[in-house]
């Protein structure tokens, strides 16, 4: 095969793969690519902003007080950091192999058998854009929760209204589009920037919430406190619900493999991003939920806080301006985070158009040549963003349910890859015989790692779908699994207007 030819990534048949791969700076690339200008801290500085990890618990604690409280909350970070941490490597390992934007649907392009490789293929790049645009959605509407949970705080005569949220929802999206269109590209260390204010921030409210809380909580109710008030379901059933809260602190945890073709080095950059995310969230994370908790001195002003991490704070320093000035510097990461969430989500729509995977894909699938990045990706992106934000006019449970879907759809995502890899009995013509040819080969661990990441996907798929209580009313349905539905009706659509006819797979260059 010539080298600079263009050609599908199964052109690389596994017979043929070894010799093709026989060359350690061997790497595979989309073609019609952004600038490379992301080194390796940039990689991660972005794959860190769009976790964002004790951020995105403190915003959503909320969900865990109300699903098990500490007990879920603790416990559930440290589950989340050992299962989504096998997600990651099995991400690193074909990663380092094959570094894409395209990420998942690739991958699975490339390991799925002939006969369905491209349904196959086609089915995971539609889910995995619709976790990125969930996603985006779901800090959109963090952003306006925080700000109006304030307000309540200093005008307890203050009812927001729902389209109050809507306003901010949509302001954040209009306001976040606008950056990556025109100042991203020329302010490369936005996300730098970033991730070193989301760690001065952590590393300030750690120290000043211990040294100023007086009387602490006991001991007994920070690692054995287990809440269940009136859901109806059994203790275990809330809390395997309730790791939705800290399962959050990883959302969007493949962020660097998306922003592959906007790297340096990135075989090496996007692994060294992934495991670094997931350690740096959890050394974050972890010790924050715990001295949060210590902090806590009315438990039950906690639970009927509108934002409970802000009467955490407020119970710390004894100081209604002082939880204030904490919770705005949480909204400035909101921010940070959304910036990098939809930079990344409009990588991943920009290389699925690219093959011809949606419809308008002659546009979405290009880049701007004066501005280098992709326009009509980012547009069709915050268009859709700006779709779900109406939906929550219509129904909070709804969009609720979208919020919780980025999740699972996430993760099957990353099942999918992964589960061929398996079947294909984790081929050394793939990922490489052993670490010689792929510095994240795993070996035989990488079977239990893979297992793990396929069994965690189909334990979430189940339960972030149950109901929060019992009995199901209209108002407390959990409609992830409708929102699925509707995810798959729309997918169907697309494939058999438009992809059925042009989506034959992800074009690459096979460079050496």
């Amino acid at each position: 095969m010539d080298d600079k030819s263009e050609s599908h990534v199964t052109g690389i048949d596994r017979e043929n793969a070894s010799e093709e791969s026989t060359s350690r700076d061997n790497t595979i690339f989309g073609s019609n690519a952004p600038p490379r200008t992301l080194k390796a801290l940039d990689i991660l500085s972005a794959g860190f902003n769009v976790c964002n990890s004790w951020c995105g618990v403190a915003a959503t604690m909320f969900l865990g007080f109300l699903a098990g409280g500490p007990v879920t909350i603790i416990y559930g970070v440290i589950i989340s950091f050992f299962t989504v941490g096998c997600c990651a490597l099995s991400m690193c390992e074909l990663a380092a192999r094959y570094p894409t934007a395209g990420g998942q649907y690739h991958w699975t392009y490339l390991l799925a058998p002939k006969s369905i490789r491209r349904g196959a293929s086609y089915t995971t790049g539609i889910v995995n854009i619709f976790a990125w645009l969930a996603t985006c959605a779901s800090v959109c509407v963090i952003i306006p929760q925080v700000v109006l949970g304030m307000a309540a705080y200093w005008h307890p005569t203050y009812v927001p209204a729902r389209w109050h949220t809507f306003l901010i929802y949509q302001g954040s999206n209009i306001l976040v589009l606008a950056y990556n269109l025109l100042i991203l590209r020329r302010a490369p260390l936005t996300h730098d920037i970033g991730m070193f204010f989301s760690l001065a921030c952590f590393a300030t409210f750690f120290i000043a919430c211990l040294a100023r809380a007086s009387p602490k909580a006991s001991t007994s109710f920070v690692w054995t406190t287990f809440v269940n008030e009136g859901s109806g379901w059994p203790n275990g059933v809330v809390f395997l619900t309730g790791l939705v809260n800290p399962h959050f602190m990883y959302v969007g945890i493949d962020g660097a493999v998306h922003l592959a073709e906007d790297a340096l080095n990135a075989a090496s950059a996007v692994p060294k991003a992934l495991i670094a995310t997931i350690l740096i969230g959890f050394f974050t994370t972890f010790p924050f939920v715990v001295a949060m908790f210590y902090c806590i001195s009315d438990p039950m002003g906690v639970v009927m806080s509108p934002l409970p991490i802000f009467a955490i704070w407020e119970q710390a320093t004894r100081s209604g301006k002082g939880a204030t000035a904490m919770t705005v510097f949480l909204l400035l990461t909101g921010y940070f985070a959304l910036n990098a969430t939809q930079q990344t989500a409009s990588r991943l729509t920009w290389s699925f158009a690219r093959d011809n995977g949606l419809v308008f894909s002659g546009k979405i699938g290009t880049i701007d040549s004066r501005l280098g990045v992709p326009v009509w990706a980012l547009f069709f992106n915050a268009t859709i963003v700006f779709i779900m934000g109406c939906i929550y006019l219509g129904s909070t449970t709804a969009f609720n349910s979208i919020i919780g879907t980025c999740l699972i759809s996430l993760h099957i995502s990353i099942a999918i890859p992964v589960f061929f890899l398996m079947l294909g009995g984790r081929d050394r013509n793939v990922i490489g015989a052993d670490r010689r040819e792929n510095k994240w080969h795993m070996g035989a661990v990488g079977w239990l790692v893979n297992f793990v990441t396929i069994a965690w996907t189909v334990l979430i798929s189940v339960f972030y779908c149950f109901p929060a209580g019992r009995p199901v009313s209209g108002s407390t349905m959990n409609y992830a699994s409708a929102v699925l539905g509707v995810l798959a009706l729309l997918g169907v659509v697309n494939w058999f207007v438009y992809a059925n006819r042009r989506f034959t797979g992800p074009r690459i260059e096979l460079r050496r």
